[in-house]
């Protein structure tokens, strides 16, 4: 589905200096969509004209009202009460009691409730799938699928709720032991992005339930009713479970609201998802207070085709990479990178660039592909690491020799390495995330659950005697 630019649907749906551009007033009377019959599925959600989009355990909210729009046709959908930073610090506040209930709950009794989750989910998955569809403009499979992989998120921490803790280490003092402790961090700030406004608070908010935090949602403006509606599944589970609905709360807001909980010190760690420009703002305001942050940001990301490509395989990658989303993944690919020889479809493609263009290395969230030719494996490797960004990459070969290198130091430096499949498309099972104005954060799989825990080295002396290490005599 080709969309209008968001950043104009959101300024619009605001009641900006651009609404002469539409006739604004129609938003508040019958013309939204919600009251129209083919869209009464919009009410099997919980959605009506008004939302309230706070939530901390009640609905609420007393800041202003936005409209949100279908960026297919700019048709205006229903409307949302967004959050006022008073409603922000309230929130938070009854977030932060929820924590002390939620942190004393056994891992696997928290796996137990993500697990809910993730049934509620897939019980709403076809018509969760089609508001993503219509709020966010994906087409109607890919908004499915995003609600797939939030329940598989689901699925994986009920697993990993009785897997994570540490190592018990080997001492050099008798009668001593080393064990490394995780201990959930508290909350865990949720910044999430308009083209998974679903998927990514999937990955955090599943993995950091497990590890005993509560969380703290806000979504992009103009996606602010997948917000709600995600929010109302999650708080059912909640309630049937008797548990406070803070554990999982949401303030849909503006840059006030991150703004907010980038610099809030009982915010202990914000996962940002986002621009690389803004996200650079985000860890200078978390950091700025010692915090903790989590940024997924831009990607630059290339396939690069050798001449013993499998081209059934690379056609149809390249197609997916390129376009799937309407090129608006963090994971599309923007740069193709093809052996000398090779026939292009014109439409679809920009030629004649030099590999270092500066529009080639701006990442553009539009199904633009812009083509290469290199000479040699050492350039063309070299080529694809010499963007600022550094999240995923592709190479198509059947060179087994050169697959290692491509996997090892000197191949590509991004967090995401692909080989014979497309730059999208990643599996919930391992660590997603980039390097370098990525952000270096990883979230979903492996070892990705240590973010949202601290550990400490606990020694423990269970002997009569107190030697030191290192074997000091202190006398």
């Amino acid at each position: 589905m080709w969309r209008v630019p968001r950043q104009l649907c959101v300024q619009v749906a605001r009641g900006s200096k651009l609404s002469g551009l539409w006739n604004k007033p129609a938003a508040f009377m019958s013309t939204l969509l919600i009251n129209q019959p083919q869209y009464a599925w919009l009410k099997e959600l919980g959605l009506r004209e008004e939302n309230p989009g706070v939530y901390n355990g009640s609905w609420g909210g007393r800041g202003e009202v936005i409209t949100t729009y279908c960026p297919a046709n700019n048709e205006p959908i229903a409307r949302v009460r967004q959050a006022s930073v008073a409603d922000y610090e309230e929130t938070v506040k009854k977030a932060r009691e929820a924590w002390r209930i939620w942190a004393d709950i056994p891992a696997p009794k928290r796996g137990e409730v993500v697990r809910q989750i993730g049934d509620a989910l897939r019980d709403k998955i076809q018509v969760l799938g089609n508001l993503v569809s219509l709020e966010m403009g994906k087409i109607f499979v890919e908004g499915v699928g995003e609600v797939q992989e939030y329940v598989d998120v689901c699925d994986y921490a009920v697993g990993l709720s009785r897997m994570i803790g540490g190592p018990i280490l080997p001492s050099e003092r008798p009668g001593h032991v080393l064990i490394e402790q995780w201990n959930p961090v508290g909350l865990v700030g949720v910044i999430t992005a308009f083209n998974f406004p679903v998927a990514v608070y999937g990955w955090n908010s599943a993995i950091a339930m497990i590890c005993g935090d509560v969380c703290l949602w806000k979504g992009a403006p103009s996606t602010s009713l997948i917000s709600v509606a995600v929010t109302k599944i999650i708080a059912k589970v909640l309630e049937d479970n008797k548990l406070p609905g803070a554990i999982c709360s949401l303030t849909c807001g503006g840059a006030d609201i991150g703004t907010a909980m980038a610099k809030d010190e009982q915010v202990d760690l914000l996962s940002f998802t986002g621009s690389t420009q803004v996200g650079k703002q985000v860890a200078l305001m978390v950091q700025e207070r010692f915090g903790r942050s989590l940024l997924e940001l831009g990607g630059n990301n290339a396939i690069i085709v050798f001449d013993d490509a499998d081209l059934n395989l690379v056609i149809p990658s390249a197609l997916f990479a390129a376009i799937g989303t309407t090129g608006q993944r963090c994971t599309t690919a923007r740069r193709l990178v093809m052996d000398r020889p090779g026939n292009y479809v014109e439409p679809t493609i920009v030629t004649g660039l030099p590999h270092n263009a500066s529009i080639a290395h701006t990442e553009t969230f539009a199904p633009i592909l812009y083509v290469f030719k290199f000479k040699n494996e050492e350039e063309v490797f070299a080529w694809n690491n010499e963007v600022k960004q550094g999240l995923s990459s592709s190479v198509f070969t059947k060179d087994l020799g050169r697959i290692f290198r491509w996997l090892g130091p000197k191949g590509s430096d991004c967090g995401i390495v692909n080989v014979n499949i497309p730059t999208s498309g990643a599996e919930i099972g391992g660590a997603f995330g980039g390097e370098k104005h990525t952000g270096g954060g990883r979230e979903s799989g492996s070892d990705a659950w240590k973010q949202y825990m601290r550990r400490s080295t606990c020694t423990i002396n269970y002997s009569k005697d107190l030697p030191l290490a290192q074997g000091i005599k202190f006398q």
